[in-house]
C-alpha cells in the first residue's frame, strides 16, 4: 500500500482558522495571505472528499464531519509540538564529541583549564583533540573548530572569531649571541643559519618594518624547515639558530633569560590567534557552548 505523503497537509491552517474563528484571522496568525488559507482548506477538502467548513459572507462554522476531523486533528498537533519540544530541548544542552584542533603551545598554555571547565560544564560531551602545528583541513578533516594563529588569515569561506593578539619575536639564545654575535638589522640575517616554519606561505622570507613604517623583508639562510614551533624553540635554545615565534611558544624562556629578542628597536610583530568552524547555520549546542567559553575566558 502506498503512503500518502500528503496525510498531514493544511491540517494545521485548518485548526487556526476554526481556532481563531476565520480565514482573515488564520491568515494574520500564520503570516500568509488570506487566499492562501482559502486555498489550503479547499485543497484539504477536496483531498478528503468531504465538507469541513460551512462558509457565508460573514462567518464560518464547522460542518459536523469538520468537528470531528479538528477534534482528532487538535490531538494531533498537540502530540506533534509535544514532540519537537522534547527534540529541541534535547537540541539545547551539548552532547557528542567535539573534535577540536589546535597549534601545540597554544592548546597547552591556554586551552586545558577552558576543556576542564567545558567537560565539567557539559558531562554529556566527548573530545577529540589534535594539539599539533599541522595546518588541518577543517571540513575534509572533520573538525568542528579549529583554532590558528596566525600574522595574516587566508581567505577561506570558514567563519572566523579573534580570540587574542600576541607579540611575534625574533630570538635567540644568550649562548649563540656569545658565539656568533647579534645581528644588528634584518639583513645581518643573511650570515646566520635559522629555524624556519614550514607552515607559512613562504617560510624563508621575513619581514621587518622599521619604526619610521619602512618594510624591509629577508630571504635567511634555512638550517632547519619544520612545521613543529617546539621543535624549532628546541633548536635554538640549544644554540643552533635563530627563529621568530609567538611569545605564547617562550613566554617561561623570555621570563628566564634564556632566550634574548632580537631587533626590539624594529616594529614588533602582532600575531592573532583565530577560532575558526564551518557555518553560523544550525550550529551546534556543542561548539556553540564551546565558543562562548573560549570568548569568556580568552579574548580581550
Amino acid at each position: 500500500m502506498a503512503v500518502n505523503t500528503k496525510l498531514f497537509d493544511g491540517i494545521v491552517i485548518f485548526n487556526q482558522v476554526v481556532s481563531t474563528g476565520g480565514f482573515s484571522a488564520a491568515a494574520l496568525a500564520t503570516g500568509h495571505s488570506t487566499s492562501y488559507i482559502s486555498k489550503e482548506i479547499n485543497k484539504l477538502e477536496s483531498r478528503l472528499g468531504i465538507r469541513l467548513l460551512n462558509r457565508t459572507t460573514r462567518s464560518i462554522s464547522l460542518t459536523p464531519e469538520g468537528k470531528e476531523f479538528n477534534d482528532q486533528c487538535q490531538q494531533m498537533i498537540i502530540d506533534a509540538q509535544q514532540a519537537q519540544g522534547i527534540l529541541n530541548q534535547s537540541h539545547l544542552l551539548p552532547k557528542g564529541t567535539l573534535k577540536i584542533s589546535s597549534p601545540l603551545a597554544f592548546g597547552s598554555n591556554y586551552l586545558k583549564p577552558i576543556l576542564v571547565d567545558y567537560i565539567a560544564q557539559y558531562p554529556e560531551v566527548t573530545l577529540e583533540l589534535d594539539f599539533s602545528d599541522r595546518h588541518v583541513d577543517v571540513i575534509q578533516d572533520g573538525f568542528d573548530l579549529v583554532i590558528r594563529a596566525t600574522t595574516a588569515l587566508e581567505d577561506s569561506s570558514l567563519i572566523c572569531k579573534k580570540l587574542k593578539s600576541f607579540k611575534g619575536y625574533t630570538v635567540a639564545s644568550p649562548g649563540y649571541i656569545k658565539k656568533y654575535g647579534k645581528p644588528k638589522t634584518p639583513q645581518d640575517l643573511v650570515n646566520h643559519p635559522c629555524m624556519c616554519y614550514s607552515n607559512h606561505k613562504n617560510p624563508t622570507r621575513w619581514t621587518y618594518i622599521t619604526l619610521d613604517g619602512e618594510t624591509i623583508q629577508v630571504n635567511v639562510p634555512q638550517r632547519i624547515l619544520s612545521n613543529n614551533a617546539e621543535m624549532q624553540l628546541a633548536m635554538v635554545l640549544a644554540g643552533h639558530g635563530i627563529c621568530r615565534l609567538p611569545e605564547f611558544y617562550m613566554d617561561k624562556e623570555l621570563q628566564t633569560d634564556k632566550l634574548e629578542i632580537i631587533f626590539d628597536d624594529y616594529e614588533i610583530q602582532t600575531i592573532d590567534v583565530y577560532v575558526l568552524y564551518p557555518s553560523r547555520k544550525h550550529l551546534s549546542p556543542k561548539v556553540r557552548c564551546f565558543i562562548e567559553l573560549l570568548t569568556e575566558k580568552i579574548c580581550e
